[in-house]
């Protein structure tokens, strides 16, 4: 069964030939004289640098030196906190070849990403696995002859502007200017800002509730750009899945072809253990390895979004359990924390 959903034994090799690699990266990564010298790096995994973007959002930047090595636009990594907590995916927002660190996104969610927040520079991840995932297609140099002849425009939704960072960052570097639509529900939660305009051809911000710039969400201020005229040939959507949801029934509408980002829930983000199963275009994908990046014309979001809803209540009573330690003991008969 897991054969023919793999797509036959070819896809299932190529699997295990990813996990051997991750695995070996790894093995490197926590044994650094076998692949560099020890006075060359900081501590592997260190925080060398943590901000605070909003009340829930922390930008980390840490020593990684072979991911950075490796990393493009539109991959992510795995993270553990300590050697009980759970594996994290989290999409790589920058990277720097030269300093050798990998830069990340992190919003409280659970109670892992409680536990990573908690740490401070100096402080070290137990686990940081990666690159995982396909780059995006925008970012390689084999597409980039193609690539500039189109007029891209981004939309950010929330978190969805860390992931979208780095593409259009990389895109301005080859000489190509996008334009980046950022939405957010109110001005408090709006971040990177700044460093999106240093590389975007345009920026349009966006809220919810008026609080700045356009007065609606990502869906309105696209058509506001067409009907002045703005004409575009790719879409990127990347943030909450309902949100690039609408964003795909509008660009069907406008018949622009629309990329978008998967983000649901991972385990083993190598492909072997299905938690990211998706359906595109009536065919069962993997978002860890086929993806993070597909056709959001043909994603069955609903079937996605059904999916993400199955974790929501096991998410939320852990991070009860971890922001309540000791004195959590489930007297209330609903969190489950008796059991």
């Amino acid at each position: 069964m897991y054969f023919k959903q793999a797509g036959g034994l070819s896809a299932c090799f190529i699997r295990l030939v990813r996990i051997w690699g991750c695995f070996r990266i790894r093995d490197r990564l926590r044994h650094p004289a076998q692949s560099m010298r020890l006075h060359e790096v900081k501590e592997l995994f260190q925080i060398v640098e943590k901000k605070k973007l909003n009340d829930a959002v922390v930008m980390v930047r840490i020593v990684a030196p072979l991911i950075a090595k490796k990393v493009l636009p539109g991959q992510f990594i795995i993270a553990k906190t300590d050697e009980v907590g759970e594996r994290i995916p989290l999409t790589i927002c920058d990277y720097d070849r030269e300093k050798e660190t990998v830069t990340i996104v992190v919003q409280t969610i659970g109670a892992g990403t409680e536990r990573m927040m908690a740490l401070n520079e100096g402080d070290a991840l137990e686990d940081f696995v990666g690159p995982l995932g396909c780059p995006s297609e925008l970012c390689e140099e084999e597409n980039l002859e193609e690539t500039r002849k189109k007029k891209i425009v981004f939309i950010a939704g929330g978190l969805g502007t860390a992931p979208v960072y780095p593409q259009v960052k990389w895109l301005h570097e080859h000489g190509i200017d996008a334009d980046v639509i950022m939405g957010s529900r109110t001005k408090d939660l709006l971040f990177y800002m700044d460093e999106m305009k240093a590389v975007a051809g345009n920026v349009y911000v966006c809220t919810d509730d008026g609080t700045y710039g356009f007065h609606g969400n990502g869906c309105q201020q696209l058509q506001a750009l067409i009907d002045e005229g703005k004409h575009y040939d790719v879409c990127v959507a990347i943030g909450p899945m309902i949100m690039m949801k609408f964003v795909t029934i509008l660009t069907k509408k406008l018949e622009i072809p629309t990329v978008v980002s998967m983000n649901p829930i991972m385990v083993d983000g190598t492909g072997m253990c299905g938690a990211c199963r998706l359906m595109v275009g009536g065919e069962v994908k993997f978002a860890c390895v086929d993806g993070p990046e597909f056709d959001g014309h043909l994603v069955d979001f609903d079937q996605a979004m059904k999916r993400q809803q199955q974790y929501k209540t096991e998410e939320g009573r852990a991070k009860l359990a971890y922001e309540e330690g000791a004195t959590h003991h489930g007297g209330c008969g609903h969190c489950g924390g008796d059991k």
